[in-house]
């Protein structure tokens, strides 16, 4: 909130929060900056999603997107365009959600982070209903036996976990009825972990300047089955590393 852009300061405050065993990033511009943030966490595995990757005024390439970061085994990885409806009296932009299957203490599980449209409601709700989609598509997956007539190559057999936890900017509040597309299968970790208390700001809660009131738009949906594990959820209001503040959840074994 400084003005100054410095991953590895990003990177330094996350370790510091909650030295996690995964990292979730979203508004990354282009593999300088996710490196950068590989620098500051040794020993995790980086996996990227491009949303945006149009040429840069300098000859190369200008890419904006998610970024997850692992110490845990990650298997299969896989990127998938959002829905991008035509809409011409509203700024927009493609946008991605980057899933990944994790090898995490209890077994494999997948990890789908994003960052949805801003500024209009009806790509929103369409990319909520598509991740919806992307998720009964994964369980119905899961449910199926793999075929191993050619079981080497891109084609070898690979876990996508029936149960999965969806996260990042949704830019829309709990309020918002597009959500109960993920709703139908997921659980929000803050209101499992915390019944009946509104979820505290995540966003304009140290910018000030645009007049508007903070308000949460960075949620965790974790499968139903899941909801179980949860040990505990919280929202940092105090660190300015960011515009947003970041979402901390712990998972018991």
């Amino acid at each position: 909130m400084d003005g100054q852009v410095d991953p590895a300061r990003i990177a330094r405050v996350a370790r510091a929060l909650a030295d996690p065993d995964l990292c979730c990033f979203q508004e990354v511009e282009g593999e300088a900056q996710a490196e950068a943030l590989m620098r500051g966490f040794p020993g995790y595995s980086a996996h990227a999603a491009w949303a945006v990757d149009v040429p840069s005024s300098d000859g190369g390439r200008l890419r904006f997107g998610n970024l997850v970061l692992s110490r845990l085994p990650v298997g299969r990885v896989i990127r998938h365009s959002l829905a991008w409806p035509a809409q011409a009296d509203s700024p927009s932009m493609p946008r991605v959600a980057l899933e990944a299957a994790v090898l995490a203490p209890w077994g494999w599980v997948r990890i789908t982070t994003t960052h949805l449209e801003y500024y209009s409601s009806r790509q929103r709700a369409a990319q909520l209903a598509q991740l919806a989609d992307i998720d009964a598509e994964a369980r119905s997956q899961a449910a199926a036996p793999a075929s191993v007539k050619y079981a080497t190559g891109p084609f070898a057999p690979q876990p996508r976990p029936a149960e999965g936890i969806v996260t990042g900017d949704f830019n829309t509040t709990a309020a918002d009825a597009a959500l109960d597309a993920l709703r139908r299968a997921h659980s929000d970790a803050w209101e499992t972990a915390h019944p009946g208390r509104p979820h505290p700001p995540s966003f304009f809660v140290h910018d000030r300047a645009s007049g508007t009131a903070p308000y949460c738009c960075d949620f965790v949906f974790v499968a139903k089955a899941l909801a179980p594990r949860i040990e505990s959820v919280r929202i940092d209001a105090q660190t300015q590393a960011s515009d947003h503040q970041p979402v901390v959840v712990r998972f018991r074994d």
